[in-house]
């Protein structure tokens, strides 16, 4: 079996998957959401503290498959520095306890995997990752061979939403919160342009767009808000639909996935489900649970890198940049 940590962000997670059969035998989160809400987003810090404290809890559930384990899979890259630390630390001290190696796991790879968790992959398929720190395009061939075709120039879609509810005061996560409030309204009463529209460029970009909508909120009440978060989303997703349309004309899909926490909104999914069904391709999502950031998703990553061989002893590092595949 293989033990995996995932502690990029806001969520402590641990996983342990059956490598012969993929089975996921044991899979905890804690949520960190209601300590960060009351900031209106994640605390770096802060974060790094609650996992401290919630790591060792999970863990002490999973002695009982310590004997069992072949090696210890870890997120170290993309994320907080002082958040990916603490997996980090705790992989390494599994490591040097039990004897097995470290396999250090792209956190976006991970996001990738949880569409087959507890399955067979299927590849080669195109995947649109959107996150609260990444919107990026991608070309999945295998495990080792993924090539980014498309990435956001500022912002990314997630952190839009989460930007738009602080600016309203509505709290953290601001995804669900965003769309909760934007069935309420009406899109067709706010106009916002939809970024890059006239760019040839496959992008993406949601600054502007943010500035358009403080602009909106403080030009307008708190009545106003079902319509302006109604115009905010349809914009923010009519974005990536236009590129994406951009690019299937180069690129038609076969098979098509979107992952990330923010593949969870509805409005997104069933957006691009229209545009894919000239193409006739399949597609693919996660299991809600498993969109935003989990343990389960490292460890199916995993079990791929380890088939590869993708192994080190003690010395994987934590690393902090908004990297690409």
């Amino acid at each position: 079996m293989i033990l995996s940590i995932e502690s990029s962000c806001d969520d402590s997670s641990i996983a342990i998957t059956e490598i012969a059969t993929k089975k996921l035998v044991y899979h905890k989160k804690i949520s960190q959401e209601l300590e960060h809400s009351v900031y209106g987003g994640v605390v770096p810090e802060l974060a790094s503290r609650l996992h401290a404290e919630a790591l060792p809890k999970i863990l002490e559930e999973c002695s009982q498959w310590f004997t069992q384990l072949k090696a210890i899979a870890v997120t170290n890259e993309p994320g907080l520095g002082v958040t990916l630390i603490e997996g980090v630390v705790m992989a390494k001290a599994l490591s040097i306890a039990l004897s097995i190696p470290i396999i250090p796991i792209n956190h976006l790879k991970g996001h990738i995997y949880s569409l087959f968790i507890e399955q067979e992959a299927l590849l080669p398929l195109t995947v649109l990752l959107v996150s609260g720190g990444h919107t990026q395009l991608i070309e999945v061939k295998s495990y080792d061979e993924m090539q980014t075709v498309a990435t956001t120039m500022d912002d990314s879609y997630g952190e839009s939403f989460d930007k738009v509810s602080k600016m309203m005061n509505l709290g953290y996560p601001g995804g669900p919160l965003i769309e909760k409030l934007a069935a309420e309204g009406d899109a067709s009463r706010v106009t916002f342009t939809v970024p890059l529209w006239q760019s040839p460029l496959i992008a993406f970009s949601y600054s502007g767009l943010k500035n358009q909508v403080r602009l909106a909120i403080e030009a307008n009440d708190a009545s106003s808000y079902p319509d302006i978060a109604a115009a905010f989303q349809h914009t923010a997703t009519e974005h990536l639909i236009q590129k994406l349309k951009k690019y299937f004309k180069s690129h038609p899909p076969r098979r098509f996935a979107i992952v990330g926490g923010a593949s969870a909104n509805l409005y997104l999914r069933e957006s691009v489900t229209k545009i894919l069904i000239p193409y006739k391709a399949d597609l693919l999502l996660s299991e809600l649970k498993y969109c935003s950031d989990n343990a389960a998703m490292i460890g199916r990553a995993a079990l791929e890198a380890y088939k590869l061989g993708e192994q080190c002893d003690y010395h994987v590092v934590a690393i902090n940049p908004r990297c690409k595949l």
